[in-house]
């Protein structure tokens, strides 16, 4: 069995990630974030004196806004529609092909219901096009609740929560907790995968840049150790997601979510490190996939359901 990606998996990716460059870049992310966050950095700067002030102008702040044109500009791509057969409309692409492209929102931090939405294409009306955003009961938490067109699942008594991520807002519902999809613990493992590398990348850029001593920081044996932990950590999840998404057994789906989420999680914990004080400011992204990977550990019933059904599924049956 072959595991390398073909050219036009490849072309796929590609295509997506220069897509989503231009869409939603940098500079886009961090427009969302200090509007979600009621100006960010504007709104400490412009306070009188900040303090008090700039804290009371960003509790004032809202829940974010879904950007309605970037969706349907997701659904023009295909994004929501990869997997739906081309006789209904679809890409008729296969779940390899997903993971991929959910990789890529990983990277870019994509805000929005993006797994629920791919979920419910084909069986809810303008989810495959992006003209309806479709948000789901996941492990007792909605995400995006208030901007979704349509829920799947029981979320009657949802309750706001006050979430770590500025992108994703959440809310708690008191229903029983639906068995979670293998699908789309998969495709929240490939966006824990595109924050991985992402976070790989930076920090590899940072201690070639940053400069201690008259030599860059990534000289240093420490700071070196930090690096090669976050890429080691990175290419492992990133054999075991591609890995899953060709077999599609669910133990292989629950060991990658594991380790994805370890690599999103300890590599953007990492990348604060070797970026120092620095990764926590407005300027930096690096606290923003820190975040987010932190919020997606949540879904699914949180990563102990995947280590409880990779248990079972590796202990042998006793009599």
């Amino acid at each position: 069995m072959r595991f390398r990606l073909t050219d036009d998996q490849r072309a796929l990716r590609d295509g997506v990630r220069e897509a989503l460059a231009r869409r939603f870049d940098g500079r886009a992310l961090r427009a969302a974030v200090e509007e979600a966050e009621g100006g960010g950095a504007a709104a400490v700067e412009e306070a009188d004196g900040g303090g008090a002030a700039a804290v009371g102008a960003r509790r004032a702040a809202g829940p974010p806004r879904l950007d309605r044109g970037l969706w349907r500009a997701l659904g023009d791509l295909g994004f929501f529609a990869l997997r739906v057969p081309e006789a209904d409309g679809g890409v008729g692409l296969g779940l390899v092909e997903a993971v991929l492209v959910f990789e890529e929102a990983g990277r870019a931090l994509l805000p929005g219901p993006l797994v629920a939405t791919h979920l419910a294409a084909g069986a809810v009306p303008g989810a495959a096009t992006g003209e309806t955003v479709v948000a789901a009961v996941d492990g007792g938490l909605v995400e995006w609740l208030a901007e979704a067109d349509a829920v799947r699942g029981d979320a009657a008594g949802a309750v706001p929560l006050r979430s770590l991520d500025p992108l994703t807002p959440l809310h708690r519902v008191p229903a029983a907790r639906p068995a979670p999809d293998p699908v789309a613990i998969l495709l929240t493992a490939a966006e824990q995968l595109g924050t991985a590398g992402r976070v790989c990348e930076l920090a590899a850029q940072h201690a070639r840049a940053r400069e201690q001593f008259g030599r860059p920081i990534g000289a240093f044996q420490a700071v070196a150790h930090l690096c090669a932990g976050i890429l080691v950590r990175a290419e492992t999840a990133r054999a075991a997601v591609y890995a899953a998404a060709v077999t599609a057994d669910p133990a292989d789906i629950a060991a990658a979510r594991i380790l994805a989420d370890d690599a999103a999680v300890r590599g953007a914990r990492d990348c604060l490190q070797v970026h120092g004080g620095m990764g926590f400011t407005w300027e930096s992204e690096v606290h923003l996939h820190l975040k987010r990977a932190w919020v997606r550990t949540q879904r699914a019933g949180g990563v102990t359901e995947s280590e409880e059904l990779l248990a079972a599924a590796l202990t042998p049956e006793t009599a």
